[in-house]
This record gives C-alpha cells, structure tokens and sequence, in this order.
C-alpha cells in the first residue's frame, strides 16, 4: 500500500500543498497566489482569511488527485513564512486586521525608541535576534497600539496571536489547538534562544501579553488532528517548521557545518550549528533550526529580503517582462550586466547591514543599457547579496565552506546559478525536486507519525540533479564584487 505525507506550505505570495511518498517524491501538487496589499510605502500586509482559504483550498485540490483520495494519507507537516503576525478573537476566530508580513517595516519606530532605551544588547543575547522590524514582537506591538482596549482584551485571553503555522494549525483543528513550534518561537523576539520558551523580560519590554501566545513545542510530534470534515477523515498534524528550518531538514543538513540557501520571495542562508547557539559579530541571526526527541538544534542565518519578490516586481509593477521565463531569455542576450549593479533595498537591507532607511538603486546606466542588461543586473543582485552573506556566515562559524546546497522557485535559473557559483567560488548544487522546503516538513511529519524512526533513514531520499561549477577567475570575480560593495556603501 502507498502511504503519502500531505505537506503544507504556506509562503509570501502562494499557498501550495504537496502530497509525498515515503521516497520524498512528488505524488500531486496545487498552487494558488494570494492577494499581497500595500497600503503605503514600506508596509506589506495578508487577508488571514484568505491565507487560510487558499491554504485549504489548494489541499483538497491535491488530495483530489489521488486515486484513493486522503486514505493513504498519514500525516500532514506545515511549513510556514515566518515572522507575518495574526492576531484573532479567540471566540470568534476572526482577525482584528490583517496580518502584517515579516516583509513590513512599520514597526520602524517601536524599534527606534527600544534601541534609543538600551535594549539592543538585551535583544540580542536573550533571542537572538538584531532589533528590527522583520522579527514579530515589534508588529504585535504596533497592533495592540492602534487598536484600543485590545491590550487589555489579550490579557484576559480573549485575543489571541500567531505567526502563520499557528494560525493554520488554530484553523486545522477547529480552534482546539493554539501551539506553535521552536522555530517559529524563536524568530518572534519573544523566546529564550537558550531555554527555548517564552521570555518574561523580552514580554514585559515589547509589552506583550502571556495570555496571548501559543504554547511552544517540538517541531517533529504530534501537534493535533484535522478533522474528517476538513479531508475526509481524521490526519494527525505532525511536523511544523518555519521554512528555511524546514528546507535545512529537506537537505538533510543534520550535520554542524551544513549549508543551505533558499531562493524564494527573499532570499536566505542557514547553517547548522549544532546544539548550542553561536553568537554572530557579523549581522548574523542565531536561531532554533528545529525540536527533535528533546533536544534543540541551532542555526545562523543571514536574511535577504528581496529575491522572488523582485522578480514579480519587475514582471507586476514594471511590467518589463510578461513571465520569469523572459528575465532568464532577456539577459542570456548579454555577456554580462554592461556595469549595471542593482541594489535591493526595496525594505532596507537585512545580513549584514541591517537598515532600514536604505532604498533600492539601480546604477552604472548608460545610451548602451538594454533591457536585457537591466534584467541580467536583477538576477545578480541576488547573487552578490548571497556573497554577502556567505562570507560573514564563514568568518562567524570559523568553518570553510566547500559547497553551497539550493532550493527555491528561483534556482530554476540556470544562469543565476552560474553566476552564483562564479561569484561565491564554489559548486552550487541543486536538487532534482526545488520542492525542499515542502518535503523539509513532510519528512518532520513523517518522523513525527512513525513512518521512519531516525533522521538517519532520510539520508537518500532524494539525490542532486545538477551541479553549477565555478569557472570564473578571482581576479574578475574580486573585481566584480568589491564595485558591488562600494555601490552598497553609497546607499546605505
């Protein structure tokens, strides 16, 4: 008999369901895009509701597929984008707002005062984390103040928060369960990176209720059931990651020293660290790669806010290209960007500047540059932002690093990942499925049924397609990335 793991993943701009086999094959799949608002500049909100809608939808979508529907099915794993905030009525479960994107910086000035009272240091030995307005303690904040007597309304329990795996699994088990994972936990600015629970001073600092928060548990466990009403008959939830932990367990990255970099909306780099947190001079983020039989695995990261997503800008906004196809054709034409560098500051910078203030720049226009220099710039962008981050990532770990492991929509172009190999001076490999994320949590899941009993089972599930080596020389590849830091400095 066939015994499937349905996986939900919920990302920035699609909901997306993936039904696996025990070889961490794709057996179905469905996708939806959602609505993204942005009602001023800098702010990026969701429809909770449609996020939950959606996420439903595309499952039953994925299920329906199968020949025998959801009977084979034994578990569902979520995956989620981390950090976006939803805040609902416990009795209702309906959202006071919308939900405000990890994207969204209109916590901005919260973080300004935290910072001018002396909590920077604080923040970042309790959590981990730099003081920013990515991270959710400071968008639960911003909520709680534009909504009079919600404060006190959350205190009493009747209101409730969580990032978007909660939210789904609140929705999953009718309102029966209000838990979220390590993961998760640890990228609010709330959790002890140290004991892996909630803080008492990072609540009473950022103002936040206890009442409100879920309850922290294991990323792989049983969490709750979704209800026959929901797929037709009762399926434990299993596993819960956030999605880059999620794709570091999809690669299989069990070991200290593993490397994987996600190419999605934004754009991000984790490491293994192993069990114990290591602190980052360098911008880095130190967080909770996952739970697992007790014990606490760790990870530093290093975040690039704008990758798929400004792909999409060029496509929706622009209108420069009619498809992501067309960005890869378009700058194939050209040897290279003609001197064109793009800084994506679309929200600030994350890893290892972290500003909020700096904006987006495209330089080095000429009567020469042609659309296809403009798009072949958009790709290295991304590329030279993964420079940026990989070589803080080694200077901070001590560790060498002698490949780098990819997933993500984006790595679909083979050209970017040319030139990220050219530009990182080492392969870059890319699995035959980019589904890294969505099998991350379906294998969780699986680990958390009893489908395999040890991590160790999971090592040859899935094997690297294609393998990009680097041919460029350091001279030029040097040359290239010093004229991309002195472009940065301009802005920043």
């Amino acid at each position: 008999m066939n015994r499937y793991i349905l996986s939900l993943d919920q990302g920035t701009t699609s909901s997306r369901a993936i039904v696996f086999d025990m070889n961490g094959a794709v057996v179905t799949s469905a996708q939806q895009e959602f609505t993204q608002y942005t009602p001023q500049e800098s702010w990026v909100e969701h429809d909770a509701m449609e996020i939950w809608e959606t996420q439903i939808k595309v499952a039953g979508e994925a299920i329906d597929m199968l020949p025998d529907g959801s009977r084979n099915i034994e578990a569902i794993g979520i995956t989620n984008q981390r950090e976006t905030t939803v805040i609902w009525e416990k009795s209702t479960g309906k959202p006071v707002s919308r939900a405000v994107v990890w994207q969204c910086r209109r916590s901005t000035d919260i973080c300004k005062r935290l910072k001018e009272a002396g909590y920077e240091e604080t923040v970042r030995e309790r959590t981990g984390l730099v003081l920013d307005p990515y991270f959710s303690g400071t968008k639960i904040r911003w909520i709680l103040d534009e909504n009079p007597g919600l404060e006190e309304r959350a205190r009493k329990g009747e209101i409730l928060f969580g990032t978007v795996d909660t939210w789904l699994l609140w929705n999953l088990t009718g309102g029966q369960v209000h838990a979220t994972d390590v993961s998760n936990a640890s990228r609010t600015m709330l959790m002890n990176l140290g004991t892996g629970e909630w803080d008492s001073q990072m609540m009473e600092i950022l103002g936040v209720p206890a009442a409100m928060l879920p309850q922290i548990r294991p990323s792989v466990g049983h969490f709750g059931v979704a209800g026959s009403e929901l797929f037709g008959k009762p399926l434990p939830i299993t596993g819960i990651a956030g999605d880059q932990y999620a794709a570091l367990f999809g690669h299989r990255a069990f070991n200290p020293g593993d490397v994987k970099n996600t190419y999605g909306t934004g754009c991000f780099m984790v490491m293994n660290v192993g069990d114990k947190p290591v602190a980052s001079k360098g911008g880095l983020l130190s967080t909770v790669a996952w739970g697992m039989a007790g014990k606490l695995t760790y990870a530093l990261e290093g975040s690039v806010f704008m990758a798929g997503a400004m792909l999409q800008w060029l496509r929706n906004d622009l209108e420069l290209v009619k498809d992501y196809k067309e960005i890869d054709r378009l700058a194939e034409e050209v040897e290279d960007s003609g001197g064109l560098y793009l800084i994506p500051a679309f929200q600030g910078l994350g890893t290892p500047w972290w500003t909020s203030g700096s904006r987006g720049a495209l330089t080095g226009l000429t009567r020469a540059t042609k659309k296809s220099h403009v798009c072949r710039a958009f790709l290295e962008a991304i590329a030279y932002r993964s420079r940026d981050v990989i070589d803080v990532m080694i200077k901070d770990s001590g560790r060498t690093l002698h490949r780098m492991r990819v997933d993500g929509g984006v790595t679909r172009s083979d050209i970017l990942m040319k030139f990220q190999a050219d530009i990182l001076g080492i392969p870059v490999e890319r699995p035959s499925s980019v589904e890294v994320t969505a099998l991350g949590a379906a294998l969780m899941a699986g680990l958390g049924a009893g489908m395999w009993s040890d991590p160790d089972e999971l090592s040859d599930l899935v094997v690297t397609d294609t393998v990009f080596q680097p041919t460029m020389d350091n001279a030029k590849r040097e040359s290239l990335y010093n004229g991309w830091l002195e472009t940065v400095e301009r802005i920043i």
